[in-house]
C-alpha cells in the first residue's frame, strides 16, 4: 500500500508534505514531487497537509489520475539510486514532464478555498481565540 503525488502537485511543490513524512519518502523532481513506493509506510501523515489535495492513497485515486501511480513507481526506477540515498532527480517523470504549465494562480485560489473549510469545520465555537 502506499500514497500517490497527482497532477495538482505539478508546478506547485508546496513540500508541506515532505516536512510531515515520518520516513522521508517523498523526494523533489524539476517540476512534482514524487513518492517512493517502495519507502512508504502508508501513514497517511502527507495526505491531510496538502494544501492542493494532490496525494491520494492508491485505492482512492481518481479516475483521471490512475496513471499516477505507475508514474510515481516509475520515477524511482528510472532514478536507480543506491540503497539508502535520496533518489532525488534532476528532472520529471515524461509525463510530467510533457504536461503545459500548470496555472499555480487557480490552484491557490483552490487551496485557499480548501484550508479555509478545513479550519472553519474543526472550530470550536464554544472556546474562541
Amino acid at each position: 500500500m502506499t500514497y500517490v503525488i497527482a497532477q495538482p502537485c505539478v508546478d506547485i511543490m508546496d513540500r508541506a508534505c515532505v516536512t510531515e513524512c515520518p520516513v522521508d519518502c517523498i523526494y523533489e523532481g524539476a517540476r512534482t514531487l514524487y513518492i517512493n513506493p517502495q519507502e512508504c509506510v502508508d501513514c497517511h501523515a502527507c495526505e491531510p497537509v496538502c494544501p492542493v489535495e494532490a496525494i491520494f492513497h492508491e485505492h482512492d485515486l481518481p479516475e483521471h489520475w490512475a496513471h499516477y501511480l505507475a508514474v510515481n513507481a516509475e520515477y524511482f526506477e528510472e532514478a536507480a539510486c543506491p540503497p539508502g540515498e535520496r533518489c532525488d532527480a534532476v528532472g520529471d517523470h515524461p509525463v510530467v514532464a510533457a504536461l503545459p504549465p500548470q496555472n499555480a494562480v487557480h490552484k491557490k485560489e483552490i487551496s485557499v478555498f480548501t484550508v479555509a473549510k478545513e479550519e472553519a469545520a474543526d472550530a470550536d465555537l464554544w472556546f474562541p481565540l
